[in-house]
């Protein structure tokens, strides 16, 4: 028998059980760029902290739409007739999927020193809550 390493299916699922949604869906999330941590800031509020060192404001995008949020980072083409020995920072463009839970939403969203931060909340309706039965 073989032993899979599943570890990837937990990065970006965030607000419901990650391992057996993603399975269902068969969504994998495939490569590491850029890097990004997910953060569980209380029971109800999550923040996603993607590295992205080199973008401006403008070259980014976050777009939310049945229940997926995209991060795209796309540079402007520029000839910048550079000679490079070495390269080791990724100058390329980028985009980012996470699949949401029902009842996620996005609160915010900032760029700072380099991470660009997007704060997520689940905000359950009341209609959805479980509720006391009085036994009579």
């Amino acid at each position: 028998m073989r032993n899979f390493d599943l570890s990837p299916l937990y990065r970006s699922a965030i607000g419901f059980d990650r391992l057996f949604n993603l399975i269902e869906s068969g969504q994998n999330q495939g490569g590491g760029y850029p890097p990004y941590n997910v953060e569980l800031v209380d029971e109800n509020h999550y923040r996603i902290a993607i590295a992205v060192a080199g973008f401006a404001e403008s070259e980014l995008d976050i777009t939310a739409h049945d229940n997926m949020l995209l991060v795209k980072g796309a540079h402007a083409p520029a000839d910048t007739g550079r000679t490079y020995l070495y390269q080791g920072i990724a100058e390329r463009n980028f985009e980012r999927k996470f699949q949401l839970a029902e009842h996620i939403q996005i609160k915010a969203a900032n760029l700072s020193n380099g991470l660009l931060y997007i704060d997520l909340e689940r905000v359950v309706p009341e209609s959805s809550k479980p509720r006391r039965i009085e036994i009579r």
